[in-house]
């Protein structure tokens, strides 16, 4: 990178992703693994994951639409806010008064386990030395123990807002400059959870999400998505796992999500499906497993693999 600034530097990054989708009649299964080197990446793992999901799926069942309690898988629960940061987080959305964040930083809006920053020196995920106006990285808290803190900046941005605004270090590439600033590498802190049986296992009935698709933007400043899930959706009873569940609709309010968590899992995961809409980029999002009192199911699609 060369700007009319004086920075000049450059930098080298390499990114591994193994992904597998299992599928049959009715029937899918989901998994991945990212690392920036490719001695931790595990193909055959993923495969096994994603086959033993599959298999698990088939003859799948309906679920009326309703609030459920659910438990989010890493892969979930990524997308999911890698979605709601890019409108929520972005100083340039806050500006303009269509952030989530408007007129509420300084609140506690989320539970108190909930803690978020962009965090792109993290070597747990795909380090960023400096973002495509030079500015370095650093690590942005974005949401402390609940409570809304903040959001990420370029040049621009930085300027219009004035004052003693500096850039995060969150420069976009040139194509995308039209969106503004954006949180490329979200870190959700870790919870108290060993395994996501063990958050299953605060659910007496609700569902267990796999993986998410089709998501789209309903209203940002409510910070509401709508999506289907899909490759192994479950229902949850008694604290266990039980029939696989055809893909659902669903619309929520990401604040609703994460405004009680009754759990979070110790372990994080680098999520990333390494394309958005057939273009590859390499970024992710380090996050848990999550349990939450709160996802609205608002419909039915077709059986898992469709």
């Amino acid at each position: 990178v060369a700007t009319s600034g004086g920075f000049s530097g450059e930098q080298t990054s390499t990114d591994a992703v193994a992904l597998a989708l299992a599928a049959t009649d009715g029937a899918s299964g989901y998994a991945e693994q990212t690392a920036w080197a490719v001695r931790d990446v595990d193909p055959g793992a993923v495969a096994r994951e994603a086959v033993e999901i599959a298999r698990r799926t088939a003859n799948a069942g309906e679920l009326a639409p309703g609030s459920y309690r659910a438990v989010l898988g890493p892969y979930a629960l990524g997308e999911l806010l890698q979605y709601f940061a890019f409108d929520t987080f972005s100083g340039l959305a806050l500006l303009e008064e269509r952030s989530y964040l408007s007129g509420k930083l300084g609140e506690r809006r989320f539970d108190e386990k909930v803690s978020i920053a962009d965090d792109a020196l993290d070597p747990r995920g795909l380090p960023k030395r400096f973002d495509f106006e030079g500015v370095p990285k650093q690590r942005v808290p974005l949401v402390e123990d609940g409570v809304l803190r903040g959001a990420v900046w370029d040049l621009p941005s930085a300027a219009r807002a004035g004052g003693s605004r500096q850039s995060t270090g969150n420069a976009p590439p040139p194509a995308e400059r039209r969106w503004g600033p954006l949180p490329f590498a979200i870190s959700v802190a870790g919870g108290e959870a060993e395994s996501v049986d063990e958050l299953v296992e605060l659910v007496d009935d609700g569902i267990y999400v796999t993986r998410l698709h089709y998501l789209g933007i309903v209203e940002p400043r409510q910070g509401i998505l709508t999506g289907m899930t899909r490759d192994g959706t479950f229902r949850i009873r008694n604290g266990k796992l039980a029939e696989p569940l055809v893909n659902l609709r669903f619309t929520v309010a990401v604040p609703d999500v994460l405004a009680d968590v009754p759990g979070l899992t110790r372990e994080t995961t680098l999520a990333n499906e390494a394309a958005f809409y057939d273009e590859r980029y390499a970024y992710g999002a380090l996050v848990p497993a999550i349990a939450t009192a709160r996802f609205d199911v608002t419909g039915i699609g077709g059986p898992p693999g469709i």
